[in-house]
């Protein structure tokens, strides 16, 4: 099968359902449709990094062992890497490592975002790896509870470490050689953690949009939204998001009236189900959530549906034929966008579609990971958005009870042991204070998740770059020539924080050798 074969599988292994509720399932049906975009704007570009040849990266698999801490347990299986070694200048150079998150990992990883664009510089070789569990790197036997007990951050920072060890032994990599990883969102996190813990083997990393404080009412998600819709720098303001709170309301008075009137509202937000069950009531509420916040969390990004100064335009009624229409129409309008974008014929709420989607242990033919990504917010990180706070612009539906009772329906976890596997989290890795040396931590101002990550820095070692306006992992898309100055500054700090790292690096080498 050749490159291009591939490449274009991996496009469509992104098209992806996930699942937690509607509001989890459409945020990340957003990322993986601005990821698509993408990386089809870069094939199309030819994947060429500058002057000659198109690279071609080179796909490889690693045997990991599945229970990397028990070492009389003989299981293991195949995790997918991409390697793109275009710009090495020698087995002495430094190695950028791109650590995949939850979701599908194809050769764009190593084609562009920081490491690929950072590379020539320094005659990096670039590397990325698949997290366990995830696009096609999901070991046999499915995806039932006995197998699932081998998902976890902590499991992925092992395979990180063994892939670490058999890579360089593989492409001849000097012992004196830099490691530094990078990643986005939660893929940050792991990072950020992987120098934490592994310090001897991991020499820096650059932690875009990562969450490491988890959380298990994340209600300060829609705070930062409702903050960001009245941010006159992207086209928000405080009109925009009184006009946010005004459509909600009335779709809830139209769900209170029942008959008619919610048909109508049915017919009109082109649902695919019945609005006559209370928790489907609430599904839908949480959907339209995350059109907004969707829309605050990848402003900026190409391929994004909407932007804040437009969705803020379609609910004010700015400017040609919506001159007249009301809040309401305007979220109804964005709806439309946001669905056509993703190919979606109707807005799907279902509650009880979801329950089933994520009892299915079959590996999904998408090989993305719904149920594999909502296990590990069970069992590890929390992170359910809420509005239940009065300044929330929108309903207070779902609630946080709601969610959680997911993880029991699913997966048979009570909420106090979903509560203490969150603390059990921030325990381990230290939350918002990890204690890290050598990590730049990398975040918007837009982003609801960087709430959660690192933005003020605890000491002269731990370096931390908050970028005014940007949104989730904006840094890591490819350049545009439309990208915003504080971005551009952004990327070029990022640039010399590696450069001051990799000069201590250099100087180090030196001096071992004297």
């Amino acid at each position: 099968m050749d490159f291009w074969t591939v490449r274009w599988l991996g496009l469509l292994l992104l098209v992806s359902l996930w699942g937690l509720s509607a509001s989890g399932f459409l945020l990340r049906r957003l990322r993986e449709h601005i990821q698509q975009f993408q990386e089809s704007t870069d094939l199309g570009l030819g994947l060429s990094l500058g002057p000659g040849p198109v690279a071609v990266p080179k796909l490889g698999w690693l045997e990991q062992p599945l229970d990397p801490f028990n070492a009389s347990d003989r299981r293991s299986f195949l995790q997918r890497y991409w390697v793109n070694d275009q710009h090495r200048a020698g087995r002495d150079g430094p190695v950028f490592l791109h650590l995949g998150g939850e979701g599908s990992l194809g050769p764009d990883s190593v084609m562009t975002g920081h490491p690929a664009a950072l590379a020539p510089a320094w005659g990096a070789l670039v590397i990325s790896l698949e997290h366990r569990f995830y696009g096609l790197s999901v070991p046999a036997g499915g995806l039932g509870m006995a197998q699932l007990q081998y998902l976890s951050s902590r499991h992925a920072l092992a395979d990180v470490v063994s892939a670490r060890l058999a890579l360089s032994r593989l492409f001849n990599v000097s012992s004196s050689s830099s490691w530094i990883c990078f990643g986005g969102s939660y893929a940050g996190s792991l990072a950020a953690w992987t120098r934490l813990k592994f310090p001897h083997l991991i020499f820096a990393a650059v932690a875009s949009s990562a969450p490491v404080r988890a959380v298990l009412d994340f209600s300060e998600y829609n705070q930062v939204v409702s903050r960001s819709l009245m941010s006159t720098a992207i086209g928000g303001s405080l009109e925009c998001r009184t006009a946010v709170s005004a459509a909600f309301a009335e779709v809830e008075r139209r769900l209170r009236s029942g008959g008619a009137a919610q048909d109508t509202l049915r017919t009109e937000l082109g649902s695919c189900g019945s609005l006559g069950r209370a928790d489907d009531q609430a599904e839908l509420l949480g959907a339209l959530q995350a059109v907004v916040g969707g829309t605050v969390q990848y402003d900026g990004h190409a391929g994004a549906p909407l932007s804040v100064r437009r969705l803020c335009g379609l609910l004010l009624g700015d400017g040609g034929n919506h001159s007249h229409q009301t809040p309401y129409q305007g979220l109804r309008g964005a709806v439309q966008i946001v669905m056509h974008s993703l190919g979606q014929k109707c807005l799907s709420f279902s509650r009880a579609e979801t329950v089933a989607q994520l009892r299915a242990t079959e590996p999904q033919v998408s090989g993305v990971g719904d149920r594999q990504w909502f296990y590990q917010t069970c069992t590890e990180f929390g992170f359910y958005v809420t509005c239940e706070d009065p300044e929330c612009p929108f309903s207070q539906f779902p609630t946080l009870p709601s969610q959680l009772d997911l993880c029991e329906q699913v997966f048979g976890l009570s909420v106090s042991s979903v509560a203490q596997a969150v603390a059990q989290t921030n325990s381990y890795y230290g939350g918002q204070t990890p204690g890290a040396t050598q990590v730049l931590f990398v975040n918007g101002d837009t982003d609801p998740w960087h709430v959660l990550s690192v933005t003020q820095s605890p000491g002269p070692s731990e370096s931390v770059l908050l970028i005014p306006s940007a949104s989730h992992c904006l840094d890591m898309a490819p350049e545009r020539p439309l990208d915003s100055l504080s971005l551009r500054l952004g990327r070029r700090s990022i640039f010399q924080q590696l450069q001051t790292w990799l000069r201590q690096a250099k100087e180090k080498q030196v001096r071992d050798r004297v």
